[in-house]
């Protein structure tokens, strides 16, 4: 079948490899994406298995603990340098507050809020009038947590990056390192036991085929794979991720040498998951494949 630009170009992002595997992959899979990545991975030529689809939106994040309660939020301007503004910064901390005190539901029950001048929808109108450009509420998560829980809060970047973590027992400063790493390590899932099944399954299969791919005796082949497999968890999962304030043990362990459990993590980042065009990656594709 006919492989497009848009296509090597997706997965180009994707995995990192170069315009010629890129396209090979996907004549070798019949266009299928995922079978594409796969492909590439099997054959060692993939550099990245994640998506490089962040920061196309701007804008900031906020987290505003109250009590037992902690408000995480995304508010979204079209230029950073709106962002960085006051106005922009007044009104994601009020709606942060706001948010902590009301309890909504979802952005849409957020937006009916009332407010002194109307309702949080009318308050982001004003800031967008202010700012001469469309300042939106993207999304937030309301946590709760126990009296005996810890909150762990922390921003980075001015706010480009925010997370947010629970711990059983522990304290504020042991929680706020793990948000630390959270931020700047990104885990998947909070345990192993976390992740589904099938993503286990599908993991195994592709180093099994990397494996044998790679000339190695069938004997060890299980062990190699059980190898990379527990590697690969270690680097999805927090609990088993190697802490980055002291690499010698695990989120989890330090955690627990606090006197604490880890129970539950949040982070955003401001644009994740919105595109961004890339024309002239796009254009130099296109010249690639009409070689």
């Amino acid at each position: 079948m006919a492989i497009s630009a848009k296509q090597v170009m997706e997965l180009r992002k994707k995995s990192g490899a170069g315009i010629m595997d890129a396209k090979k992959a996907l004549v070798a899979s019949d266009g299928d994406m995922d079978k594409a990545m796969d492909f590439l991975r099997e054959k060692g030529i993939a550099k990245a298995a994640k998506k490089s689809d962040r920061i196309a939106a701007e804008g900031l994040t906020d987290i505003k603990v109250e009590g037992n309660t902690a408000a995480i939020v995304e508010l979204n301007s079209e230029t950073d340098f709106v962002a960085a503004s006051d106005p922009f910064k007044d009104a994601l901390k009020s709606i942060a507050s706001l948010l902590v005190e009301k309890k909504p539901a979802d952005v849409e029950a957020a937006l009916a809020l009332e407010t002194a001048n109307g309702t949080l929808n009318d308050d982001l109108i004003a800031t967008t009038q202010k700012t001469g450009e469309k300042v939106s509420l993207r999304r937030f998560t309301l946590v709760e947590k126990a009296d005996g829980d810890s909150f762990g809060a922390y921003l980075h970047q001015g706010g480009r990056i925010a997370a947010l973590v629970v711990l059983e027992g522990a304290d504020e400063t042991t929680a706020k390192d793990v948000a630390m790493h959270v931020a700047a390590v990104n885990p998947e899932f909070m345990t192993r036991e976390d992740v589904p099944a099938e993503r286990l399954e599908h993991e195994k299969k592709i180093f099994t085929e990397e494996t044998l791919n790679e000339g190695k005796p069938e004997k060890i082949v299980g062990k190699i794979v059980e190898g990379r497999l527990n590697k690969f968890l270690a680097q999805i999962t927090l609990a088993d991720q190697a802490f980055v304030k002291d690499s010698d043990q695990t989120v989890a362990e330090y955690v627990a040498s606090k006197g604490g459990k880890l129970k539950s993590f949040i982070r955003y980042e401001v644009g994740e998951g919105i595109e961004k065009k890339e024309t002239n990656l796009a254009q130099e594709i296109s010249e690639q494949l009409n070689k």
